[in-house]
């Protein structure tokens, strides 16, 4: 899932999510939401078709004046934390929390902090570790 709210961070962390995937053999499907807090949303209910094996949240939350970044930024984990546990779905967790634009262009970029690429990563990690305990 992308949210697509800061299009430009979100696009770099596209690119290395996908790069991290196709290194791994994987295939993937791109679905783009309006938020970061639509994301926990839209995986409950690609979740529902069970035709995936594992998800990423990529976006960016950045800072402001009011205290809507805490909500978005806290309810957006939440909802990502409880699908992962409740319904044991794998899922890479990529949405940047920062207080500026720069950081999160750092954050995002492939050479520096390649946030997407880490959080494709983990989904694979998650879906190795999912497959291994549904095989015993």
């Amino acid at each position: 899932m992308a949210a697509r709210y800061y299009e430009d961070i979100v696009d770099e962390m596209i690119k290395g999510a996908q790069a991290r995937i196709e290194a791994a053999g994987a295939t993937h499907e791109l679905i783009e939401v309006p938020g970061a807090f639509e994301t926990p949303g839209a995986i409950a209910l690609a979740a529902q078709c069970g035709r995936y094996d594992g998800y990423i949240a990529l976006g960016c939350v950045i800072r402001g004046e009011t205290s809507h970044y805490d909500y978005v930024c806290g309810e957006s984990a939440r909802g990502l934390m409880d699908l992962a546990v409740r319904d044991r779905l794998a899922i890479g967790y990529g949405v940047l929390t920062v207080e500026n634009g720069a950081q999160a262009a750092r954050r995002a970029n492939r050479q520096e902090g390649d946030k997407g690429g880490e959080a494709a990563g983990a989904a694979i990690a998650m879906i190795g570790l999912q497959r291994r305990f549904k095989a015993l």
